[in-house]
């Protein structure tokens, strides 16, 4: 299997620094895809989202460990020591932390690690999935039962996050990997939550159906611009190709 890609990040329509950072690589004959959305005061969101994503992008790569989940797992792992390292050597960065999302294809798997409310949604034969869980404190309330889906959409409370890459020198990301069907046809993206925030799901499976990868591209771009584009918004998409 091979496999064909772009990414795209833009600061929002009113924001000084874009706190969003992404990033594709070959490896070993695979793809690396990384991305991180960083939270914290003045301009500490963007030091911690290029920070995760260098020190991710290197651990993943120097490591020679065949369990690629265990190689995302040590990435994740040595990428949060670096944000809480450089969190505590400056008081104005001292609460900064970042979301992050590592897709690693290999051959006829996706080996996958997510932490935060940035987001990986899996296309199978044109029926789009989403195969992370939000790491935020509306999910927390939606999976408990306090609130519905509906009022989730509209939350005050929506962007705090409970789970982030800097916040706690031990983390718990979620990792697991996905067995690829080669007769069906598939493709992953995975974005920062300014633009699943903009664009439903069920937009975003129109979107992903179009067969040129770059009109998928311009198509979300002028989407999100069109409403307003508050956030930093970011995206990678990966197409699988025989």
């Amino acid at each position: 299997m091979g496999f064909n890609c772009i990414r795209f990040t833009s600061p929002g329509s009113q924001k000084k620094f874009n706190e969003d950072a992404v990033e594709t690589s070959e490896i070993n004959n695979g793809l690396l895809a990384v991305l991180c959305d960083g939270v914290g005061g003045e301009n500490a969101g963007d030091l911690a989202a290029r920070v995760a994503l260098k020190s991710t992008m290197h651990f993943f790569s120097a490591s020679e460990n065949e369990n690629y989940l265990e190689r995302i797992k040590l990435a994740i792992d040595e990428s949060n020591s670096f944000v809480l390292n450089h969190s505590s050597s400056s008081l104005p960065k001292k609460n900064m932390a970042t979301t992050l999302e590592i897709v690693y294809l290999k051959e006829n798997f996706v080996y996958w690690g997510h932490i935060g409310d940035s987001r990986i949604y899996h296309l199978k034969s044109k029926k789009l999935n989403q195969i992370t869980k939000d790491h935020s404190l509306v999910q927390k309330l939606l999976d408990e039962g306090y609130i519905t889906h509906k009022q989730a959409v509209n939350h005050t409370q929506k962007n705090v996050i409970i789970k982030a890459l800097g916040d706690n020198e031990i983390i718990e990301p979620d990792v697991s990997k996905i067995k690829l069907n080669e007769n069906e046809q598939n493709r992953f993206f995975i974005c920062s939550d300014g633009v699943s925030n903009l664009i439903s799901a069920s937009e975003l499976e129109e979107v992903l159906i179009i067969n040129d990868l770059e009109e998928i591209k311009s198509n979300i771009i002028k989407m999100i611009k069109l409403r307003g584009a508050a956030d930093d918004y970011s995206f990678i998409v990966i197409e699988i190709t025989k």
